[in-house]
C-alpha cells in the first residue's frame, strides 16, 4: 500500500532533481518530512539508494543544503534520502526544553518509555517506512542500499546498519557518537527513551553491538573524525568503536584529521570520499 506523498518543493540540481516531501507517517503517528535527490540515471530504472541520518538539531534540509553531496550522487548515479531528526509536534511535555533530547533529537531508536513511546519511533520510520517509500514509490533499488550519517546520525547509521544487516550493504559515518552508553548525550537520551535498563541501551550502542559481531561488513566501514572537534573527548569515543571492530575482525578505516571540527565544513571536505566508498559497494 503506497503512502500519499505531498511534494513541498522541487529543484533542478546537477541534471537530476532535489525534492522535499511531507507525508502522514504510520510509524510515527504524525506528519514527517524527508528529502530526496534523484539523479538523472533514475530515468532509465532503479538506482542505488543512500540514506543519510543528520545530527542533533538538524532537519531534512540540513544535509541537502550543506553537505555538497548532490554533485557526487549525480556522478555516481546514486539516489540520496534524508529525513527529519525526530517527530515534530508530538505534544510531549518537555520535548522542546533542550537541544539534545526531544525535538530534533530522536536518536534513531524506538522509544519504550512513556510518554515518548507513542511517537518517538525513528528506527521503524527509517528502516521500514522510509526505506519502503524510497524503494517502491521512488526509484531506489532495495538490493543496493547504504546508510551514513553525522554525529547523532553517525550513531544511527552504525547502529541501524548492524541491527538491520543485510538490508544496508554499506555504512560510513562522520564524527559519530560511537559509544552512547559512555557519554552524557547517550545517558540523557537512552535514560529518557529507553529507561534504566542498560541491556536495552546496549542494543543501540554501535561499539557494544560490534563487539558481539563477526565481521558484518567484510568490505569495510569508513569513519572520519576531526581532531579539533569540541565534542570528541566527552561525547564521541571513536576509539571504542575502533577496539570493537578489531575484536570482531571488522575492517575499519578510521581517519583522524588535524584541525577539523564537528561541523559541515568538515563533512563537506570528505564527502567525496564517502560517496565514492558507497558507490564502490553499491
Amino acid at each position: 500500500m503506497s503512502v500519499e506523498l505531498e511534494l513541498v518543493s522541487e529543484h533542478r540540481c546537477f541534471g537530476g532533481v532535489q525534492r522535499f516531501y511531507k507525508h502522514a507517517s504510520s510509524a510515527i503517528g504524525l506528519p514527517m518530512r524527508f528529502s530526496v535527490f534523484v539523479p538523472s540515471q533514475a530515468e532509465s530504472g532503479k538506482v542505488p539508494v543512500l540514506f543519510y541520518l543528520a545530527g542533533l538539531t538538524c532537519t531534512e534540509e540540513t544535509f541537502m543544503i550543506k553537505g555538497g553531496a548532490q554533485r557526487l550522487a549525480a556522478k555516481h548515479g546514486i539516489m540520496l534520502v534524508t529525513c527529519d531528526t525526530s517527530p515534530r509536534g508530538a505534544g510531549v511535555p518537555g520535548e522542546d526544553d533542550g537541544w539534545d533530547f526531544g525535538t530534533g533529537a530522536g536518536f534513531y531508536l524506538n522509544a519504550t518509555q512513556e510518554p515518548w513511546a507513542k511517537n518517538y519511533r525513528m528506527e521503524s520510520y527509517v528502516v521500514d517506512e522510509l526505506f519502503t517509500i524510497a524503494t517502491t514509490q521512488l526509484p531506489g533499488d532495495a538490493s543496493r542500499a547504504g546508510i551514513f550519517g553525522h554525529s547523532m546520525g553517525g550513531h544511527g547509521a552504525l547502529v541501524l546498519a548492524q541491527r538491520h544487516h543485510p538490508k544496508f550493504k554499506s555504512v560510513s559515518a562522520f564524527a559519530p557518537i560511537a559509544s552512547p552508553t559512555k557519554c552524557p548525550w547517550g545517558h540523557k537520551a537512552f535514560g529518557g527513551y529507553l529507561g534504566s535498563d542498560r541491556a536495552a541501551w546496549a542494543q543501540y550502542d554501535a561499539s557494544l553491538l560490534m563487539e558481539k559481531s563477526s565481521c558484518p561488513f567484510p568490505k569495510g566501514i569508513l569513519v572520519d573524525q576531526g581532531l579539533a572537534d569540541n565534542f570528541l573527548a566527552e561525547q564521541l569515543y571513536p576509539e571504542a568503536f575502533e577496539a570493537a571492530c578489531a575484536k570482531a575482525g571488522q575492517p575499519l578505516t578510521l581517519r583522524r584529521h588535524e584541525g577539523y571540527d564537528h561541523g559541515y565544513y568538515f563533512i563537506s571536505t570528505f564527502m567525496e570520499d564517502h560517496m565514492a566508498f558507497h558507490a564502490e559497494r553499491l
